[in-house]
């Protein structure tokens, strides 16, 4: 195998490839890219088990060939390479891969490339078309949400499904839940999908390198997104995703509406006192105007601020873990935001003031 390929190329497909490959003891060549050749195309995959993924980059090429080559070890020879605007050689010789540029050259040992799994293919199942930034913006928008511990799947996940003319992102760890719409056009067929969790940054991080359309394929046990020689695919969850509408409050007794960079700002002061429960405590008494939170720590001291807000209903002081709280701005682009209130351990339900009514987030309160 020897071909000849543009820097640019390279590098990128081996910068957006290489996280896919990890360390992984009892199989080492999961650790590396598989380079194969054919007819002036070189493929590049790599695969954790979880997620698989497929690079095509055209090159210029005198003969076929595979190859297994260390993810990490090329990804760092290739960053270090700092004429932009050249021809990269590479070639196997004697069993290794030889990387020409015109400053340098590398020699890699390789892997047996036989030991490389089969990245799977999905050809059955619904197929269909969705606009890149809104597959991003869905999963941005909760996957944060999702449980870290595997021991309920379907809590290790993020939920994808269909609801009139939107698709539903949705996420919870029993603790705290957020969910976004997503409109789409009305015969996009879609089943209830449960994407792993871990698997989320990956698809993430490559979607946003895709063009402005995706095609999605989905199966009863795979999904996959292909665009602009990129294809990538994850298993997905055979689960029921926990019925949540039950516990969304139809309504509210006090709602605080406050500017989100005052809110945040007072809950990063109130943290640094915080216990090792993230623990903070809300005071909001309508009448007298007081909306505080309010912070103890034994071994540090203790904090109260007073945060400027608008506040109607009835007065509660209740308890929330800081971190449930402040996870849900990252998802949010208005300036203000709403706390809607039903009382005493009943969960709190955080919305966006403005025209946007796309997202909701709720948190459970802490009981102690």
């Amino acid at each position: 195998m020897k071909i000849e390929i543009n820097f640019q190329k390279l590098k990128e497909a081996i910068q957006l490839i290489e996280r896919i490959a990890g360390k992984h003891m009892t199989l080492p060549v999961l650790s590396c890219i598989l380079i194969e050749v054919k007819k002036n195309n070189a493929v590049f995959k790599a695969t954790n088990l979880d997620v698989g993924m497929e690079i095509f980059v055209p090159v210029k090429s005198s003969d076929e060939g595979v190859i297994a080559v260390p993810a990490q070890i090329i990804s760092s020879f290739v960053s270090q390479i700092y004429d932009q605007n050249q021809v990269i050689t590479m070639e196997i010789v004697s069993g290794n891969l030889l990387i020409t540029s015109s400053k340098s050259k590398g020699v890699i040992k390789t892997l047996p490339s036989e030991d490389f799994p089969t990245i799977p293919k999905v050809t059955d199942g619904q197929e269909f078309t969705f606009p890149t930034e809104l597959l991003v913006k869905g999963l941005k928008s909760v996957w944060y949400s999702s449980s870290i511990s595997s021991v309920k799947p379907e809590l290790s996940s993020v939920y994808m499904y269909k609801d009139g003319e939107y698709v539903i992102f949705a996420a919870t760890d029993s603790f705290r839940l957020a969910e976004k719409r997503i409109k789409i056009p009305k015969n996009t067929p879609i089943n209830d999908i449960l994407i792993p969790f871990k698997n989320i940054s990956d698809i993430i991080r490559v979607l946003e390198h895709i063009g402005s359309e995706i095609e999605v394929r989905l199966n009863k046990n795979l999904i996959s997104f292909t665009a602009n020689g990129i294809y990538i695919v994850s298993r997905i969850i055979d689960g029921v995703f926990p019925d949540y509408r039950q516990i969304i409050p139809k309504g509210f007794t006090t709602e605080v509406v406050v500017l989100k960079q005052d809110l945040l700002n007072s809950l990063k002061i109130s943290n640094i006192f915080s216990d090792k429960f993230n623990q903070v405590h809300l005071t909001i008494d309508p009448k007298g105007k007081i909306f505080e939170i309010q912070t103890k720590n034994s071994d540090v001291g203790e904090n109260k601020t007073a945060v400027d807000a608008a506040l109607t209903g009835d007065p509660v002081e209740i308890n929330f873990n800081y971190k449930y709280i402040i996870d849900c701005f990252q998802s949010i682009d208005a300036d203000s935001v709403s706390l809607q209130l039903s009382g005493l351990n009943k969960p709190m339900v955080i919305r966006p003031v403005s025209g946007d009514q796309s997202f909701m987030y709720l948190a459970m309160p802490m009981n102690r």
